[in-house]
């Protein structure tokens, strides 16, 4: 069963990411939660193109992805839960729990780490917030997150079925927290207690330092409220606040030349902690 897997990992991955992604783009259209001064023809086909880059250059290092590296473990004998003789239903469910700590851990390092950053502020650069804003990664960040996904399956030794599950989940939980949508605020605060949502990510990606370096959750919005990076609301209402970085707002930077070579070029005055970036 679990080497069937990944023969339907790209099947069930691609069918979640097309239902998702058409499913968030009409809901964006019907209940936008702010207007759009930079429409969808001038942003989407750069941030598409992105993923297509992406997805290419992941396919092309790691053939087998994050099932492939669990099926090893799994027949290895390698990692946490293998050592432990967890139950697999305990596996399962601790495995999805445990790597979605580790990518909000892995966010807080690209906002850390100015190196890092200037791979990751590309995905701040972006002058709106929608739903293809949540898969608008440099394919430098890709490669790397996918090295860190790599050795954390390895090291607990997550079931196969675990890491598609949490991979299904990231995909979709960036779309839908990425969504320009509307959500009653009644249930939106009972929704943030246990997931991300949109009004609680988009504070993220406000352009003042301090609202950046908040609410680094992806899927499970506990990671942030238990380690002190939460934040309830940007400064600004969410209606007036300020998206993506100081530098880079020239609407040519949405470019997909521009977006691949930002990390190599002068950027925003200070990294999101305050410091001054490294002279070019």
């Amino acid at each position: 069963m679990s080497q069937g897997l990944l023969s339907l990992e790209p099947i069930v991955r691609a069918g979640a990411f097309a239902g998702v992604l058409g499913a968030m783009a009409l809901w964006e259209l019907v209940a936008p939660r702010r207007a759009m001064t930079i429409g969808r023809s001038r942003r989407w086909p750069s941030n598409l193109g992105i993923v297509a880059l992406d997805v290419l250059l992941a396919r092309l290092v790691a053939p087998m992805g994050a099932i492939g590296i669990a099926l090893v473990a799994e027949a290895h004998g390698w990692g946490l839960f293998r050592y432990l003789d967890a139950p697999v239903w305990l596996a399962v469910a601790a495995a999805v729990i445990a790597l979605d700590g580790a990518i909000y851990l892995q966010h807080v390092l690209f906002h850390a780490v100015p190196a890092l950053w200037r791979l990751h502020r590309m995905h701040h650069a972006d002058l709106a917030v929608d739903v293809t804003t949540g898969l608008r990664f440099h394919p430098l960040e890709i490669l790397l997150s996918l090295g860190i996904k790599l050795g954390v399956v390895a090291a607990l030794g997550a079931p196969a079925v675990a890491v598609l599950i949490f991979e299904v989940l990231l995909n979709a939980t960036s779309m839908f927290n990425h969504g320009n949508v509307r959500i009653p605020e009644r249930i939106d605060r009972f929704l943030r207690w246990i997931m991300v949502t949109p009004d609680m990510h988009r504070v993220h990606h406000s352009i003042v330092a301090r609202e950046t370096n908040s609410n680094f959750g992806f899927s499970l919005s506990w990671w942030d409220r238990l380690l002190g990076t939460y934040r309830d609301r940007p400064e600004a209402g969410y209606e007036r606040m300020t998206i993506g970085i100081d530098r880079f707002r020239d609407p040519r930077e949405l470019r997909l030349d521009r977006l691949l070579t930002q990390p190599f070029r002068e950027g925003d005055r200070a990294d999101p902690l305050g410091r001054r970036e490294a002279a070019e």
